[in-house]
């Protein structure tokens, strides 16, 4: 088989929607080296998997709750790019988020977990990997969610609506009315993947030309395991409800929406750089979403926080 011609880098590749993206990127891009950024007991399991597919599979640990081992994994992609172990960086995947029980889960570095996983984390792997992104068309994608509208058309009713204030607010542990109840982790899950849009859009006015970023919602897809740590009957609902509609248009099964994952990524679904993909189209994302003072204020913070 030949050497491959560029890095794919992805985050939350080890289940789900983002390990049938990954498989399909393999299947489909032949020239691609996939760099999977997991904890080593996630990846061990799957990376054999991978490689089932192509031999041009790696995986670097890490731990996306921890500022520390996010600079750790994205200087050693970094390290591997500049030495030529890898070659040229081609695309960034940002699949990996978490949806808590509660809004008083607290990071090493004392963040609130759900909005460092899902939002601080993500800008530190950009800030660090986007300027080896020299062989266009370069893309990155980010996984978002629907559950930002926190309306009914939208949600079905299953998540409040979002809570945005301030940055310094947001990343607090305990930002929401009742932290410690399933309501308030549904919230800071909801706000957080509002977040992921408005880092989209700032980073989108920023990257230079060739480089695209794009927000990538799959809407409702079973068998994914992200409400496994959401409480309440978030799991069982998941488990023994949502499935009776994988037959309907409105829910969708991991391989279908991880090709279309792997559909964005690899371009094959056109989308100018600040889009939001709803499952296999351009769309609008909420009106809330749309906020340039707020999104430059949540670059602001989150450039403080990197440097420490």
């Amino acid at each position: 088989m030949p050497a491959p011609a560029h890095t794919i880098v992805m985050t939350g590749a080890t289940r789900g929607i983002g390990f049938e993206a990954a498989r399909e990127l393999l299947r489909r891009d032949a020239d691609a080296h996939l760099v999977v950024l997991a904890r080593a007991a996630s990846a061990a399991p799957v990376a054999p998997r991978l490689r089932e597919v192509s031999p041009h599979v790696s995986a670097i640990d890490v731990d996306l709750a921890s500022t520390a081992s996010v600079n750790a994994a994205a200087a050693q992609v970094e390290d591997l790019l500049d030495a030529g172990g890898l070659p040229p960086l081609r695309g960034v995947v940002c699949n990996a988020g978490v949806h808590l029980d509660s809004a008083l889960h607290t990071t090493v570095d004392g963040y609130e977990t759900t909005f460092a996983v899902n939002v601080l984390a993500t800008h530190l792997l950009l800030r660090r990997l986007h300027p080896h992104l020299r062989s266009a068309p370069a893309r990155i994608v980010v996984t978002v969610s629907d559950a930002h509208f926190g309306d009914l058309r939208h949600t079905g009713g299953t998540f409040p609506s979002t809570a945005w204030t301030t940055p310094d607010t947001l990343f607090r542990p305990g930002a929401y009315p009742r932290p410690g109840t399933v309501r308030a982790g549904r919230r800071a899950y909801a706000t957080s993947k509002l977040g992921g849009i408005h880092l989209v859009h700032e980073w989108a006015r920023r990257l230079p030309s060739g480089v695209d970023i794009v927000a990538y919602n799959p809407s409702l897809v079973i068998g994914t395991g992200l409400a496994r740590d959401a409480g309440g009957a978030s799991d069982f609902l998941m488990r023994r409800v949502v499935p009776a509609l994988v037959l309907t248009p409105l829910v969708d099964t991991p391989p279908v929406a991880g090709r279309r994952l792997a559909d964005v990524v690899l371009g094959d679904t056109a989308a100018a750089t600040g889009s939001y993909v709803h499952r296999a189209r351009v769309a609008a994302s909420s009106k809330e979403s749309y906020d340039a003072e707020r999104e430059e204020a949540l670059w602001t913070w989150l450039e403080r926080a990197a440097q420490g």
